[in-house]
C-alpha cells in the first residue's frame, strides 16, 4: 500500500477525535499547543499515524503499533519538515521520550540535552547549539566580560516591570558581570523584540549587565511539550531539569557561577519549577539564589498584574509599577496593537 500524508482542519471534529484516540492508544496525550496536524490514513479512512507542529517544534507524533516498521514515521517527519520550511521555519526541534530519541536521530536530528528517563531535546542542525554558545561568547567578549565572576537571570519580561528591574539590580550587586537571558519564544502578549528592547533600555544604567536573546533553547512553562508525560508534577520536573541541563552548558561557556530567580508565592507551578531548578543548579555547582519580590504599597509587583490592569482599561495604575522605558512604550502609538490584543484576550494572567 502506498501511504500518503495529509493535513487535517481544526474544524474536522471527527478526524481530530480519531487522532486523539490514536495518540491515547499509543500512550500520548494530545498537546494543548498545536498549530498544524497531519495524518496517514488506512483504506477505511482511519488514522494510523499522526504528527503535529507548534511554532518551530514537531510534536505529538505517533504510529499505530500495528503499522510500525513500515516507514510511516519517516513519512511524517518529511511531511512536517516540508510544511515547516514552507512557512519559513528551517531550524526545527523535537522533544521526545529517551527511548524514542534514536528514531529521530536516524532521521537527521541531533541531541541537545536530555533528562535521564524523562525527555530528550533534539534539533535538525548538527552544530546549532554549539553555534549559539559561540554567539554568546562573542557578545560577552565584545564587552570584556569573559574571565570574570558572572551571574545570570532568565526572564520573559512580559512586560519589563519594576519587579524585574529590582531582581536585576539586586543580582548585579552580587557579581562582576550579570547575563540576562530574555526568552525569545514569541508566545507572549508582548513580542520578543519589544520585551528585549525594554529590558535593554530599562537596565542601561547598569554597566555590568549584558542582555542576550535566549534563542530557541529556552521555552516557557506554558508551551513546554508535555504530551508524553502524564502528571503536572512530572512535567514541571522534566522542564526544570532540561532547562538546567542546557543552562549548565551555557554557564560553562560564560563562566557563570551564580543564578538568580524571583521569589514565587502565587503560582504553584512556578514555585514547583523554581524549587526543582534551585536543587538542580546547586547539584551542578552553580549557586542559586531566590530574590524576594519587590512591593509597592504592600502590593507585589508582577507582570501579570500589569497585563490585567491593561486588560481592564486601567492603564494609569500601571505607571508606578514599570520603569520609564516601559511606560513610554505603553503610551506610544507603537504599543496600541499590543494593548488592544490584551484588552480583547480572555486570559491575560497565564502568559
Amino acid at each position: 500500500m502506498d501511504y500518503m500524508v495529509e493535513g487535517i482542519s481544526e474544524k474536522d471534529s471527527k478526524m481530530n477525535l480519531a487522532v486523539a484516540r490514536l495518540l491515547e492508544q499509543e500512550g500520548i496525550q494530545r498537546d494543548g499547543n498545536l498549530d498544524y496536524t497531519c495524518v496517514i490514513l488506512d483504506d477505511l479512512g482511519n488514522p494510523v499515524a499522526t504528527g503535529s507542529c507548534f511554532g518551530n517544534t514537531l510534536r505529538c507524533m505517533a504510529v499505530d503499533h500495528r503499522y510500525q516498521g513500515r516507514g510511516l514515521l519517516n513519512l511524517l517527519i518529511r511531511h512536517l519538515t516540508g510544511y515547516q520550511i514552507s512557512r519559513g521555519n528551517t531550524h526545527l526541534f523535537i522533544y521526545t521520550k529517551i527511548r524514542e530519541a534514536r528514531f529521530f536521530q536516524d532521521l537527521g536530528f541531533y541531541e541537545i540535552a536530555n533528562v535521564d528517563g524523562m525527555v530528550t531535546f533534539l534539533e535538525n542542525r548538527k552544530n546549532g547549539f554549539s553555534k549559539y554558545l559561540d554567539s554568546l561568547k562573542r557578545e560577552s567578549h565584545d564587552v570584556g566580560a569573559l574571565g570574570t565572576q558572572a551571574g545570570a537571570v532568565v526572564m520573559n519580561a512580559n512586560p519589563f516591570t519594576m519587579g524585574h528591574l529590582f531582581l536585576v539590580e539586586e543580582a548585579a550587586k552580587k557579581c562582576d558581570i550579570l547575563h540576562i537571558f530574555v526568552v525569545s519564544e514569541d508566545c507572549s502578549m508582548f513580542p520578543f523584540s519589544v520585551r528585549q528592547d525594554l529590558v535593554k533600555k530599562g537596565t542601561a544604567h547598569l554597566k555590568n549587565v549584558i542582555c542576550h536573546a535566549s534563542g530557541p533553547y529556552m521555552i516557557s512553562q506554558g508551551t513546554f511539550p508535555s504530551y508524553f508525560l502524564k502528571e503536572e508534577a512530572v512535567v514541571c520536573e522534566a522542564h526544570a531539569k532540561l532547562d538546567i541541563a542546557i543552562f549548565e552548558r551555557i554557564a560553562g561557556e560564560l563562566g557563570v557561577t551564580n543564578r538568580f530567580v524571583g521569589e514565587e508565592k502565587k503560582s504553584t507551578v512556578t514555585a514547583m519549577y523554581n524549587r526543582v531548578m534551585l536543587e538542580q543548579l546547586n547539584k551542578a555547582g552553580i549557586k542559586a539564589e531566590e530574590i524576594p519580590r519587590k512591593k509597592i504599597n504592600e502590593e507585589v509587583i508582577s507582570a501579570s498584574r500589569v497585563r490585567q490592569w491593561i486588560h481592564d482599561g486601567q492603564l494609569e495604575r500601571v505607571c508606578p509599577f514599570v520603569p520609564k522605558p516601559t511606560w513610554e512604550y505603553l503610551c506610544s502609538e507603537e504599543a496600541r496593537p499590543v494593548l488592544e490584543a490584551i484588552q480583547k484576550a480572555r486570559d491575560v494572567i497565564h502568559y
